[in-house]
């Protein structure tokens, strides 16, 4: 019977390329991450050479390691101008920020026009007054807002007062002037109500932020809100301006809501605030104040 040659029936893998070896057609042989088929029996032509050679199966680009790249819980991975990179956490409270086209992000703290300057809530302050001090930034910020709850331990109206250089309490005899008006009714049998203005427009020494004899003792609550408008120093045709809206009850019975506005005359630079009743002491405080940046 005769003989027929098949020749190889499958591919042979023989490893890396060696110039001595005898290649025969169909062997396999890796080069450079290349495998590479014989095509003609070879010895000592490299692999290069495609008269005895081609390429089979050629190595692409090496892709990162992300898990060796991503070391720490928080980390995210991007690509910056030659690979994938790790960016660390930042710290609490930030934002992931981009920089836009052709720039690498970063951690950012986030920036806002108004900003919370002071909180406090003392249900016990048990003080005659209460400083906010180092307060204003008259660079940074154009205005402010104070939201307040107050009760007193005497029947008299809460009052503010501004702090000027060092802290010091700027009580000008008639520094604060004011006008306003407010509107009242009998809460217990709603039997007659009333509209009243008052006005310290020649200016007095405390800027008043209740109505016209309201008083906040221990039963009873005082609301309000002080919008400040308090330009640079150098600013000396402007002067220091607030208005104020204000609501609760008194001790006759009368619900009101007062709405006034005023101005502090003097140069002074300001730098805080002092809630004050001139008799009594302050009981539960509750105090928020917001700047508006520039």
């Amino acid at each position: 019977m005769a003989t027929i040659d098949l020749g190889k029936i499958k591919l042979v893998n023989r490893g890396a390329y060696n110039n001595s070896t005898a290649y025969t057609v169909d062997d396999l042989v890796q080069s450079g991450g290349t495998t590479y088929i014989c095509i003609q029996n070879s010895t000592g032509n490299a692999v290069t050479d495609t008269s005895y050679w081609n390429v089979l199966a050629q190595k692409g680009t090496d892709g990162t390691d992300v898990g060796a790249t991503l070391t720490t819980q928080g980390d995210i991975l991007y690509r910056d101008g030659s690979g994938l990179q790790r960016l660390a956490a930042g710290t609490s409270g930030q934002v992931l920020q981009t920089g836009g086209s052709g720039a690498n992000p970063s951690w950012t703290a986030i920036s806002a026009d108004t900003v919370k300057l002071a909180s406090v809530n003392n249900d016990n302050v048990n003080a005659a007054y209460y400083d906010f001090q180092n307060l204003f930034n008259e660079n940074t910020y154009q205005g402010y807002k104070v939201y307040w709850t107050i009760t007193c331990s005497g029947a008299i109206d809460p009052k503010c007062r501004y702090l000027g250089s060092g802290n010091t309490v700027l009580t000008d005899s008639q520094g604060y002037a004011r006008t306003g008006y407010q509107s009242y009714r009998k809460y217990t049998d709603n039997s007659s109500n009333s509209i009243e203005g008052w006005n310290d427009a020649v200016g007095t020494n405390a800027m008043h932020i209740s109505g016209w004899n309201q008083n906040g003792n221990a039963q009873q609550v005082l609301s309000g809100i002080i919008d400040l408008n308090l330009p640079k120093p150098s600013e000396t045709s402007f002067h220091k301006a607030n208005s104020t809206t204000c609501w609760g009850y008194s001790t006759s019975s009368w619900m009101f809501t007062s709405h006034s506005g005023g101005l502090y005359t003097p140069t002074n630079a300001v730098t805080g605030l002092r809630f004050f009743v001139t008799s009594g002491t302050l009981t539960k405080f509750y105090v928020t104040i917001y700047g508006f940046k520039k």
